[in-house]
């Protein structure tokens, strides 16, 4: 999720947070918890579904992106280990031949060791994706098996080189992988885990005859997740992929929502002229709850940055979206110094770790249902110190 992150970029070395052991801790002690009967029942629609998790929530962003390769099973096991409610797994783009992988972008050569590949260098290219162009090596060039032949590496190698640690550990995982990790966690856990995947650029893939959609709906169907109160909850940029998936399937969807000038891409293949700034009018925000369940807004939606990046004051989004009936699970909060909202930074060093706990009560205390984190145990930690204050 979140392509278009402002801050995706951002430069220095961020250090980690050494609260896993604490997280682990509290964590483990609901694997001596009953609860696989419950979990099963959730899994084929008879549990509470959204009313089940905790608020805020806590989103592993592409996993525990902070300390593993993103989109690796790695990475989600750990995002789990750390507390996370959920897990973003994955982002999902198509092989040739038509199956779902987690990436996140198509263009794969800064997540995997593509370009170490000799016999792949051929199908370096350059397409324009969403009005842009872009140069690498895309998912829909190669079939399952020869990106299987992969390894993924870290993406941001320059704030994250912790990470490069891992790189070649993983190879991509495919959805159906995903899905069946689900069931296997949630056996061993003996509680329900959640996924929230996000189909990735579908106006672009339809166009290439490469529906997502489709293929989504037709894996949840395959293991009985579905449902309204399955643990998945579909996500997209562009609206028309939710109002498609909920023709396909009953899972809780989401519309994403970056920066308030910009326009979902296939508003923009179909001529529509409205921005995200129409859509969290109040009633643009009716008109999303009328196929949705939730909205996850770019944090600067619900509280904007200066131009020094310091936080201003919170917008109304999050009450006018709770009074069309949607919840809000914005993106990202991450614990790096160089992510943070400068007033929550520690200096400028960017190999600093700020103060990030000051960041969640902050967000949390706008009445957000949740968050996707990088950091699933800051974030857990936090959490807890905040409904208990």
């Amino acid at each position: 999720m979140a392509t278009r992150e402002s801050n995706e970029q951002a430069g220095g070395t961020g250090r980690r947070a050494l609260l896993g052991a604490a997280v682990l801790g509290a964590s483990g002690s609901v694997l001596a918890l009953g609860g696989t009967a419950r979990a099963a029942d959730a899994r084929h629609g008879g549990g509470r579904g959204l009313k089940s998790l905790p608020v805020p929530t806590i989103v592993g962003h592409r996993g525990a992106s902070g300390y593993r390769p993103e989109h690796t099973l790695g990475a989600y096991q750990l995002a789990l280990d750390m507390g996370a409610d959920i897990v973003e797994a994955g982002d999902l783009v198509p092989t040739r031949d038509g199956h779902l992988v987690c990436r996140h972008e198509p263009e794969i050569g800064g997540t995997t060791d593509v370009a170490d590949h000799p016999e792949f260098a051929g199908r370096r290219t350059t397409k324009t994706l969403d009005g842009a162009s872009v140069t690498g090596w895309f998912t829909e060039d190669f079939t399952l098996a020869e990106l299987k032949r992969l390894r993924a590496v870290e993406r941001i190698p320059a704030n994250r080189p912790h990470n490069t640690l891992y790189d070649g550990r993983w190879e991509i995982p495919t959805f159906e992988e995903v899905l069946r990790w689900q069931d296997e966690q949630t056996r061993r856990r003996g509680k329900q885990v959640w996924i929230y995947p996000e189909t990735k650029h579908p106006t672009y893939f339809r166009g290439l005859g490469l529906g997502l959609e489709e293929r989504v709906a037709k894996l949840l169907r395959r293991h009985g997740k579905d449902r309204r109160n399955s643990p998945v909850i579909l996500q997209s940029f562009e609206p028309t992929s939710i109002q498609r998936l909920r023709r396909l399937v009953d899972n809780p969807l989401v519309v994403l929502l970056s920066g308030a000038n910009s326009r979902p891409w296939d508003f923009v293949e179909s001529g529509d002229p409205r921005t995200v700034a129409d859509l969290i009018t109040p009633e643009g925000l009716k008109e999303i709850a009328s196929y949705a369940q939730g909205i996850g807004p770019t944090l600067d939606l619900v509280i904007p940055r200066d131009a020094a990046g310091r936080l201003t004051e919170p917008t109304t989004l999050v009450r006018d979206a709770h009074r069309a009936g949607l919840i809000l699970h914005p993106y990202t909060l991450r614990n790096e110094n160089p992510f943070l909202p400068a007033d929550f930074r520690e200096g400028t060093d960017p190999d600093a770790y700020g103060d990030v706990f000051g960041a969640y009560r902050t967000y949390f205390a706008t009445g957000i249902d949740g968050v996707f984190t990088d950091n699933p145990d800051t974030g857990l930690l936090a959490r807890e110190d905040f409904v208990n204050d």
